[in-house]
């Protein structure tokens, strides 16, 4: 599997680290945004293969990210996996609806991380 880029969206910067090392360990880069403002600007610049994405974000929200993502034919199809605290049904099926491929709830276990994001980037080939 070629290294790829995933985009972390989150405004804790102990997950950022922790993530950033299960990233780097799976042969990977990270880019860090540490808002949802900056992160949206990141998609509209930069390339990423994979998107992290919290929903609880300074200055523009997960799902106003998700739902510039969706809507721009460039990111449309890029794979997010959503990392919230925000773990309603209500929740978990609005982050759906609005296009995530998958959801994995915080606090979390690095082995899931690990797991989810293998089985996404598998689907890149």
């Amino acid at each position: 599997m070629s290294r790829r880029t995933i985009l972390l969206i989150e405004d804790d910067e102990l997950i950022a680290g922790l993530v950033r090392l299960m990233v780097e360990r799976l042969g990977h880069e990270l880019v860090w945004a540490p808002d949802g403002e900056a992160g949206k600007q990141m998609l509209e610049t930069g390339s990423a293969d994979i998107v992290i994405l919290d929903i609880l974000l300074p200055y523009l929200n997960g799902f106003e990210v998700l739902k510039s993502l969706r809507a721009n034919p460039s990111t449309a199809k890029l794979p997010v996996l959503v990392l919230t605290g925000k773990t309603a049904q209500a929740d978990i099926d609005r982050v759906v609806e609005a296009g995530a491929d998958d959801f994995l709830a915080k606090p979390f276990q690095p082995n899931e991380l690990s797991q989810r994001l293998t089985r996404l980037l598998r689907r890149l080939g």
